[in-house]
């Protein structure tokens, strides 16, 4: 694995996870309370023993920058690195990225320079463990020249995917970006027998996505790019493979979440509060890595939790939290009431605000606060309700949005004692 490097996609502004993204790049979001997102697939390819590694963006990168220095550093005896290839104008291009495609279309010479065998494609905004060394393998012993990860969803959800049909060598020869129309996707449910041989359970009404997860032969993925207008591999590149070339599926059955919006960003947080969670986050083998941050134990006095995540370096005090993540720094005041949140924590202690016109970091005093994301440092003043007990869908407001319904408090912001939402 030596010589196949990973390009990981997270050039997109990130619009559906706004508030989230207003001030960072969409693989720098924190997940699970200490994480960011960026960690999930570099993690995966450097498990894979696959440590030449590109992320690929261009809005607000800086703290993702930030994160990736601070984080992936390589000894002198080690060929590795986790680089950041930021949107730049050049001789041969003036522009932004245009989609997916044409972001590794303007980074090809970059990724060729090391003469890799493979060029793995990743999203930036995807949890999930997938074990990228097989994936190779599987790309090799099919000589493809192009292997698509692919995952069974029900009918219902196709509409939201690039959905494919595939012969019995396991060759894809119909590929469908989103279709709408009910009868293209009962055109495409697999058969029970192919599931079986991909490694799914064999359930009807099945299809299957792609996962948006690539493995090219370099030079194939160089001739579909260059000389093209093609922007998107979805729409574009992968219907004008199949055509020409061997284009292959890899069967992925394990956890696998696209949280590319606030719901499905909060929901896929809160699954890791499970008693069994559908993604274990404390395999000894196979650890998510991220920046080491030196902090201590949580200190927990006096408080009733139920289900939820602790991270590293919170001061809990007398508060009831039941089916949370509370990230690192996170101080919790007396008599706060939090379910179903997702609080990212602070990047430094403050035990007492120094403005007295403004709550200290944390969640103050006799707080209540349901169905929520708590963006790093925000300030939640004594008894502020966060609730939505109207059943909002979508609204905007100076220091706070709600998506489908869950309440966001946007990096920073202070909420003033005693409000309600």
């Amino acid at each position: 694995m030596d010589r196949v490097v990973t390009a990981i996609l997270g050039g997109g502004q990130g619009t559906r996870l706004h508030p989230l993204t207003r001030d960072r790049a969409k693989p720098a979001v924190p997940v699970a309370g200490k994480f960011r997102l960026i960690d999930i697939p570099i993690s995966n390819s450097l498990h894979a023993g696959i440590d030449r590694v590109y992320v690929l963006t261009q809005f607000s990168s800086a703290s993702l920058h930030r994160h990736i220095s601070q984080t992936y550093r390589f000894d002198v005896f080690s060929a590795g690195f986790v680089n950041i290839l930021a949107a730049e104008q050049t001789a041969s291009s003036a522009s932004w990225y245009q989609g997916t495609a044409d972001a590794v279309r303007q980074n090809l010479h970059r990724l060729r320079y090391q003469n890799p065998t493979e060029i793995l494609v990743l999203s930036g905004d995807q949890l999930y463990r997938m074990d990228l060394r097989a994936f190779v393998e599987h790309r090799r012993e099919r000589q493809a020249d192009l292997t698509v990860a692919v995952c069974a969803v029900d009918r219902r959800e196709a509409s939201s995917f690039g959905v494919m049909r595939i012969d019995a060598e396991g060759r894809i020869v119909a590929f469908v970006e989103k279709p709408e129309a009910p009868e293209v996707i009962d055109s495409l449910i697999v058969p029970e027998e192919t599931l079986t041989r991909l490694g799914f359970d064999p359930r009807p009404n099945l299809c299957l996505v792609s996962m948006g997860i690539y493995a090219f032969d370099p030079a194939i993925l160089e001739a579909l790019l260059e000389g093209t207008a093609y922007t998107d591999f979805g729409r574009e590149v992968i219907p004008a493979a199949i055509g020409d070339h061997r284009v292959f599926a890899f069967g992925y059955a394990g956890y696998w979440r696209d949280i590319g919006t606030i719901p499905a960003f909060h929901q896929a947080n809160l699954e890791l509060t499970l008693p069994v969670p559908p993604m274990d986050l404390h395999s000894e083998h196979a650890p998510i890595y991220t920046h080491a941050r030196f902090l201590p134990g949580s200190k927990v006095r006096d408080c009733h939790v139920r289900r939820s995540v602790l991270c590293e370096g919170g001061v809990l005090s007398g508060a009831t939290i039941h089916d949370s993540v509370i990230g690192i720094r996170s101080v919790v005041q007396p008599g706060a009431v939090i379910e179903r949140t997702v609080m990212m924590g602070a990047n430094t202690y403050e035990w007492e605000s120094p403005d007295p016109e403004r709550p200290a970091l944390g969640v103050g005093r006799d707080c209540v606060i349901r169905n929520a994301i708590l963006d790093l440092d925000v300030r939640i003043g004594d008894g502020v309700r966060l609730l939505n007990e109207t059943g909002i869908e979508e609204a905007e407001a100076t220091t706070y949005s709600i998506r489908g319904g869950v309440i966001v408090i946007p990096r920073g912001a202070s909420v003033p004692p005693g409000t309600v939402v």
